[in-house]
């Protein structure tokens, strides 16, 4: 039903792309929708909130098919980055209502739960403030792949999406113009989101721990798991029970477990070019371990 309503959303909103004065109408009407049924909605219990190209949108599917597990409408709801703008009863209504929740906790006996997955709140400069002022108590899951294969996952995406035109090497030694400054000014200016961080932020997406030391600053660390996805990939099973665990849920299998958007690659990262990234790279990733008191042995 989430999905079907995800799509209806999409198709309403590229016929009123072509009427702007219709489309200003529509959005303000709707948030005065939302302002008036937006409290009537809860809050996720719980976010995957980074990395890009991680695994993330697997772990995300196999999670909202738990029977304990209400879904939002949609998976990566962007909110806490990009939409902050629309307000917070915006944000609630993309939640099961409270009275939806009340029902199905009765019914059940079980309790209920609700969360998202936007694995860009990990890295944006605002969304963690945001979400300890609105969300104090969640529980927060991460995912981290190896840098390089992460970054290359991430171009690849790119590419076949026509977003990228260089080559992996070339588009490495062009990412610092690319991105220069961008982060400063998300951090600086509340309405301003950069497409090309996002989209070029190759490496330095990758440079984990500078960002989840942001994170573990504000909330305590036994409100995080964090995954390895190289892991993930190699054992579902084991890696979905870990976050149940978590969670406070009871163990539980999907139908099957089978990767989200894996994607083919053209051919593989230059053997030298690897190694130099994995020179670059070490330095973030003891960062990394010493600071999640863990070794994922990249490269």
């Amino acid at each position: 039903m989430a999905k079907i309503q995800s799509q209806t959303r999409k198709y309403i909103r590229h016929k009123l792309d072509k009427h702007k004065k219709l489309q200003n109408i529509s959005t303000s009407l709707y948030l005065k929708y939302c302002s008036l049924v937006g409290p009537l909605h809860v809050l996720p219990n719980f976010m995957i909130i980074g990395f890009p190209k991680c695994g993330t949108t697997s772990l995300y599917d196999y999670l909202t098919q738990h029977p304990q597990i209400i879904p939002p409408l949609g998976k990566e709801i962007d909110f806490f980055d990009r939409l902050y703008e629309r307000g917070v009863n915006w944000y609630r209504v993309r939640f099961p209502s409270k009275t939806q929740v009340l029902f199905k906790q009765i019914t059940s006996n079980k309790k209920i739960l609700t969360g998202e997955a936007t694995p860009r709140y990990a890295f944006h400069p605002l969304a963690l403030e945001r979400i300890k002022q609105l969300i104090p108590d969640g529980k927060f899951i991460i995912l981290l792949r190896n840098p390089i294969d992460r970054a290359y996952s991430h171009y690849n995406m790119n590419f076949q999406n026509g977003y990228e035109y260089r080559n992996f090497e070339d588009a490495i030694e062009h990412e610092e113009e690319r991105i220069l400054d961008r982060y400063q000014k998300m951090e600086s200016t509340s309405n301003y989101y950069s497409w090309d961080f996002d989209l070029f932020g190759y490496l330095e997406q990758g440079k984990y721990a500078q960002y989840i030391t942001k994170w573990l600053k504000l909330f305590p660390k036994e409100n995080f798991l964090i995954l390895q996805s190289e892991e993930f990939l190699k054992n579902p099973q084991l890696v979905y029970h870990q976050t149940l665990n978590f969670l406070d849920l009871p163990k539980w299998e999907p139908e099957k477990y089978s990767p989200a958007k894996k994607r083919d690659y053209s051919s593989p990262i230059d053997e030298s070019f690897r190694i130099k990234l994995s020179k670059y790279f070490q330095k973030y990733n003891d960062d990394l371990y010493e600071l999640i008191g863990k070794k994922f042995h990249w490269d």
